[in-house]
């Protein structure tokens, strides 16, 4: 008998809203909206069935449609506005698609267009790391510069400075302490079985790290990510491999 094929989503969410860079999914970077340089990326990689645009913006479909994406949804109001989460809009977006093909995904990767320095081995790899763990889901995140073991600090009742998460042998290296790691909103991998569970939350107990490089996670936020991801891109020969 043949080997099971794997059916793999790539969904792309991108609200029209944006607090910290205005219209940012949209704005052009190295000649192209932001977004499309992400959808290129999911093509290029060769791992997905379906590739689907979530949003509540009207321009931001479009776009998405002229650059590569197979499906567009229109994110209810709901789950577009500032405090609303993620994972439901994931999950909306990959019921559609399915109720569209007649398929069923077994892999459903959200690719933030916020985060386009990945490389297609970060996205390969992520897909591999679910798939062959047999894990819920994957996150990738970067090695952390700050720790809060050490130099990460909160403020008590007080307003005194206190370490986010004191050791009781107090460590005097930041190589001494425990490795932490920053996500990096760049690729979210779930299995069926996890996404379409009733929960929420993006770590779970049976989450995985996928790690990247520092030089390919930048999560643009603000106007100073967006012009650092600028100058990233300039050097790059290939800005989609």
């Amino acid at each position: 008998m043949g080997e099971t094929m794997t059916r793999r989503l790539a969904v792309v969410c991108a609200r029209g809203g944006s607090k910290g860079v205005k219209g940012k999914n949209l704005r052009e970077l190295a000649g192209k909206p932001l977004i499309a340089h992400t959808l290129a990326q999911a093509a290029a990689s060769g791992m997905f069935d379906a590739i689907a645009v979530s949003s509540d913006s009207d321009a931001i479909l479009d776009a998405g449609r002229a650059h590569g994406a197979s499906h567009v949804v229109k994110r209810p109001d709901e789950m577009a506005s500032d405090n609303a989460a993620k994972v439901p809009a994931i999950r909306h977006c990959a019921m559609t698609v399915e109720q569209e093909t007649g398929w069923q995904f077994d892999t459903i990767v959200d690719l933030d267009c916020t985060a386009p320095l990945r490389n297609l081995d970060d996205i390969r790899g992520a897909i591999a790391l679910l798939e062959q763990s047999g894990c819920a889901n994957v996150v990738s995140a970067m090695p952390s510069r700050r720790s809060p073991y050490f130099n990460l600090v909160e403020l008590d009742a007080r307003g005194r400075v206190r370490l986010s998460k004191p050791l009781e042998s107090p460590i005097v290296r930041r190589q001494d302490a425990p490795k932490c790691f920053d996500l990096n909103a760049s690729v979210f991998a779930w299995c069926r079985r996890a996404l379409f569970s009733d929960h929420n939350v993006v770590l779970g107990e049976d989450t995985l790290l996928f790690q990247m490089p520092e030089e390919r996670s930048i999560d643009i936020d603000t106007e100073l990510d967006f012009r650092f991801v600028e100058f990233m891109m300039s050097t790059k020969e290939d800005p989609h491999g």
